[in-house]
């Protein structure tokens, strides 16, 4: 799911392999170093990360940096 502002997209992301705290932090912070990224919320229970950036970000981008933290991206919810 893409909804897109004037100035901001968020978009939410399946991710499989989140178990805990630990994992939503790992997610986190390697989809946070994105370039345009402003926010990003990991929910392990659900397996959702919700991005929120200045434009659309790539799916193999984010697909390298999930990849980069030991989980795997499923894709856009």
């Amino acid at each position: 799911m893409t909804a897109e502002t004037d100035t901001q997209t968020t978009t939410v992301y399946r991710v499989t392999g989140m178990t805990c705290g630990h994992c939503e932090g790992a997610v986190t912070s390697e989809i946070a170093a994105l370039p345009g990224v402003t926010s990003v919320k990991a929910v392990a229970a659900s397996g959702e990360v919700t991005v929120v950036s200045a434009a659309p970000l790539a799916d193999e981008d984010v697909r390298a940096a999930v990849d980069e933290a030991g989980y795997e991206f499923a894709g856009q919810v």
